[in-house]
C-alpha cells in the first residue's frame, strides 16, 4: 500500500526537529499537519507539487516547500513532487508548455534554434519566454487539479472498498457463529 510506504520513508518530525540547519524556522516545521498522510493533505500536497513542477523558474523546491507550509499540506510529498521536472524531463515539458502557450496565445512556434549567448537571450526572452511561461501555467493548472481529483477520488474509493470489505467479513463471521 503506498501510505505505508510512505510512512516508512518519510522523515519524523523528531528527526525534523533535531536537524540544525532548519531551526532557523522556529515551530514552522512543527505543525501536525504537515507530517500526516490524511487525504486532505495528500492531495493538497500533490496539488502544489505538480503545479510547482511545471513552471520553469529556480528552486521550484523552496516554492513547493513554502505553499505546503501556507496551504497546510504534506510538506515531504510535495517537494518530491516537484522533481518531476528534473534535467531529464525538463526539455520535453517545458517545450510542450511552450507550444500550448504559442497556439493559445495564436503565435507562431518558432523552430529549435538555441544559442547560449547573452544576445539570444535578450532577442528570444519576449518570443518564447511569453508562450513558455503562458503554457505553463495552463499546463501546471491543468495537470495540478486533475491530480488534486484523482487523488482525491482514489483515497475516497478506497477507503469505500475497505469498509465493504470490512462489513462482508463481519457478515460471514456472523453466519459462520
Amino acid at each position: 500500500m503506498p501510505k505505508q510506504f510512505l510512512k516508512k520513508h518519510m522523515p519524523t518530525p523528531d528527526k525534523i526537529r533535531n536537524i540544525k540547519s532548519l531551526q532557523f524556522l522556529g515551530d514552522i516545521l512543527h505543525e501536525p499537519n504537515l507530517w500526516h498522510l490524511n487525504r486532505h493533505a495528500v492531495s493538497k500536497a500533490f496539488l502544489i507539487g505538480i503545479f510547482c513542477s511545471f513552471i520553469p523558474m529556480p528552486f521550484q523546491m523552496v516554492l513547493a516547500a513554502f505553499l505546503a507550509v501556507w496551504a497546510n499540506c504534506n510538506l515531504p510529498i510535495s517537494v518530491a513532487l516537484v522533481w518531476i521536472s528534473n534535467p531529464l524531463t525538463m526539455p520535453p515539458i517545458f517545450y510542450f508548455n511552450y507550444v500550448v502557450g504559442a497556439t493559445l496565445l495564436n503565435r507562431p512556434i518558432s523552430g529549435y534554434e538555441f544559442e547560449l549567448s547573452w544576445n539570444w537571450l535578450a532577442d528570444k526572452l519576449l518570443e518564447v519566454g511569453l508562450p513558455l511561461y503562458f503554457g505553463s501555467f495552463v499546463v501546471a493548472t491543468v495537470c495540478a487539479v486533475s491530480s488534486y481529483l484523482v487523488i482525491q477520488y482514489l483515497w475516497k474509493r478506497k477507503v469505500r472498498k475497505s469498509w465493504f470489505e470490512r462489513q462482508q467479513r463481519r457478515k460471514q463471521k456472523a453466519v459462520g457463529v
